[in-house]
């Protein structure tokens, strides 16, 4: 959900911000539509769907390092993210935490008996950070889904997410003319980040009250966090994309680039509405 910089390829002819809209919004109207019939289908089918995502989601982010000489150790790493999902979902965020201490372990051994050299520990340091970064944060959206309600807490997260995205996006093109971080991200606006709180805060309002049957002011505060949080995870991506000079993580996704310029935003605000989520709706829910 990172917006393009000034060192990326032109623009697609019609579109102010570098997006082949059309293609984009098919795109994500499926990707949306299959979040759906995985949730209402069965749990396991969900978890299926963030495992896939999450791990190509690491590809890409492995790819993306050797361009700074990083070389992850994929295979321990992949493993490792199947296990963080799988004990979230079945066992928990405890056995979320052990499991991901577990991959940290996996990887130095993998490094070290692959062959320690000059550069082990930066690819340890890397493929922590890619452990902590996706599998881990995303083992957030697996806890939501075994809460009360589950499916519809997860549904209306994603929803936010999608609504400061878009918010953002319409607010910007129309209105964006204060750049928030011009050296991260130079076409993220103040301005859209107006249209994203307002979206986001409508689209909680009334999802909380409907989806959740519990207090607007609820969705409204959820919403709040979620676009703070998303905001700060697509100029993180976008910081990480400019320092390896890369317009996209990758190109899985017609008009969206790659799995992981999706999963930006919502792997760090997934703790957030997590903790919101625990917070709020027991105590008036």
């Amino acid at each position: 959900m990172s917006e393009p910089t000034p060192t990326e390829a032109p623009p697609v002819a019609g579109s102010r911000t570098g997006r082949n809209l059309p293609v984009a919004t098919v795109v994500g109207l499926g990707l949306l539509g299959l979040v759906v019939a995985t949730l209402y289908l069965r749990k396991e089918a969900f978890l299926a769907f963030v495992v896939v995502a999450v791990v190509a989601a690491l590809w890409e982010l492995a790819q993306a390092f050797t361009r700074r000489d990083l070389h992850v150790p994929l295979v321990p790493l992949v493993v490792g993210a199947v296990g963080i999902l799988v004990s979230a979902f079945y066992a928990g965020a405890e056995a979320q935490l052990v499991s991901f201490m577990l991959t940290v372990g996996g990887l130095v051994i993998w490094r070290v008996v692959d062959g320690s050299g000059p550069g082990a520990l930066r690819d340890c340091v890397a493929g922590t950070f890619a452990a902590a970064y996706l599998p881990f944060l995303a083992g957030f959206v697996v806890l939501m889904l075994d809460a009360p309600q589950g499916a519809r807490r997860v549904l209306l997260f994603i929803l936010l997410v999608v609504a400061s995205d878009v918010g953002g996006y319409t607010a910007g093109v129309l209105l964006g003319r204060h750049p928030m971080a011009p050296r991260v991200s130079p076409k993220k606006t103040w301005e859209g980040f107006a249209g994203s709180l307002v979206l986001a805060i409508a689209v909680g309002a009334v999802g909380t009250h409907l989806g959740l049957g519990t207090h607007a002011w609820i969705g409204a505060v959820v919403a709040v966090g979620v676009v703070l949080s998303a905001t700060l995870g697509d100029l993180t991506e976008s910081m990480l994309k400019r320092d390896l000079g890369l317009k996209d993580m990758g190109s899985l996704l017609p008009g969206h680039g790659g799995v992981l310029d999706r999963l930006d935003s919502l792997v760090v605000a997934a703790p957030v509405a997590y903790v919101l989520y625990l917070v709020l709706l027991p105590v008036v829910g």
